[in-house]
C-alpha cells in the first residue's frame, strides 16, 4: 500500500470534467472554476465530455503511467489496445448515447486516437496546469498528514485517517463511491492517489484486472491556498515575504523539499530561512526517516492567526 507523491495529471483532467459540470461546488472550486471556465478550449470539451458524461468512463482515460507525468500518460493513451477501446467505449455506449467519431475511436483509428490525446493535453493545460502548484501544495499538506497516522499507528492507523470516506475492518476495506464493486486485490497491493479536484466521493478503476488505484479527494485548506497564492501583507514586513510564505506553507507539517516546491526556491534557500525561524521560536524541525521534518510552534501559529494577541 502506497500513497502516491503528486497529483496525477490523467485523473486530474478527467475530474476536472465533472467539477467544470457541477452546479453547487463548494466555495475552494469557487477560483479553480472561473479560471478554468474562462480558458478551456470548446473543441477539447467537445472531445471529452461524451466520454465523461457522468458515471463510469473508460479507464484507457486514465492509465497507470500517469502517475509518472503528463507525457507518460498521454504515450499509454495512445498506445491502448484496440480490443480494450472496443470494450470500454462498448459500455459506455451502453449507457449514454455517443457521437459518431466514437465508433472510429472503438475501432482504434489512429486519427481519432490522436485527436482524443490532443483534447486530453489541451484540456490539462488550460484547466488543470495553472493549478498544479497548488494541488500540488495540499497533496504535500495531505501526504504530511497520512505520515504522521502511520508512524502513530502503522498501516491500520493510516487507513483510519480517511475517515469517514473510507473504514478499515481488517480485512476489508469499505469505500464510498458511486457504484457499487466488490474488488479482491488478491495481494496485487493498492495505490493511494491524493487528488486536487476530486469531490465528496473517492473514484476507482472499473477494470478488476488492471493494478489498482484509489483515488480520493484532499482537504481543500484555505491556508494552504494563500500560501501559494501569495504571503499575508501585515506579516511579511516583519520577517519577509519568503520566510512568511515559508511560515504559511508548513501547515500542519512539512518536509524541506515540499516547502521548496512550495514556495519556489531552492532546498538550501529553505535551509536558511527555517534556521531563522527556528531559532525565532516560530517552528521547530526533526528527522522523519531521511526527511527533515518542520511544524508550528505555538509562537508561529499565533503569528499566522489575523487578530491574534501574543503574550509573554
Amino acid at each position: 500500500m502506497r500513497v502516491q507523491a503528486q497529483p496525477d495529471p490523467m485523473w486530474e483532467t478527467v475530474l476536472s470534467i465533472f467539477r467544470l459540470r457541477d452546479r453547487a461546488l463548494p466555495l475552494a472550486f469557487h477560483h479553480w472554476r472561473r479560471s478554468a471556465a474562462r480558458n478551456v478550449s470548446r473543441d477539447d470539451l467537445a472531445m471529452l465530455r461524451p466520454l465523461i458524461p457522468g458515471g463510469f468512463f473508460p479507464d484507457f482515460l486514465t492509465p497507470g503511467e500517469g502517475r509518472h507525468g503528463l507525457d507518460a500518460g498521454i504515450e499509454a493513451l495512445l498506445s491502448t489496445p484496440r480490443s480494450r477501446l472496443r470494450t470500454e467505449v462498448g459500455i459506455l455506449a451502453g449507457q449514454h448515447p455517443l457521437p459518431a467519431w466514437a465508433g472510429d475511436l472503438a475501432d482504434g483509428d489512429r486519427e481519432t486516437v490522436r485527436r482524443l490525446a490532443d483534447a486530453v493535453r489541451g484540456h490539462f493545460r488550460s484547466a488543470v496546469e495553472p493549478h498544479w502548484e497548488q494541488a500540488r501544495a495540499h497533496i504535500d499538506a495531505d501526504r504530511a498528514r497520512r505520515a504522521r497516522a502511520f508512524l502513530d499507528g502503522g498501516a491500520d492507523g493510516l487507513l483510519s485517517s480517511y475517515l469517514p470516506m473510507m473504514r478499515w475492518s481488517p480485512p476489508v476495506l469499505e469505500v464510498d463511491v458511486q457504484q457499487d464493486q466488490d474488488m479482491h486485490l488478491n495481494g496485487r497491493g493498492l495505490l493511494l492517489v491524493p487528488s486536487f479536484l476530486s469531490l465528496s466521493t473517492p473514484d476507482f478503476l472499473h477494470d478488476n484486472d488492471l493494478p489498482q488505484v484509489l483515488v480520493y479527494p484532499v482537504e481543500h485548506s484555505l491556508a494552504v491556498s494563500a500560501a501559494t497564492l501569495a504571503p499575508r501583507m501585515s506579516l511579511a514586513p516583519l520577517i519577509g515575504d519568503t520566510r512568511t510564505a515559508v511560515l504559511e506553507s508548513i501547515g500542519d507539517g512539512s518536509t524541506t523539499t515540499e516547502l521548496a516546491r512550495r514556495v519556489g526556491v531552492s532546498a538550501a534557500s529553505i535551509s536558511q530561512h527555517t534556521s531563522v525561524l527556528r531559532g525565532a521560536g516560530l517552528i521547530r524541525t526533526g528527522r522523519t526517516g531521511k526527511a527533515v521534518l518542520h511544524t508550528l510552534t505555538p509562537l508561529g501559529a499565533a503569528l499566522l492567526e489575523p487578530g491574534s494577541k501574543i503574550t509573554a
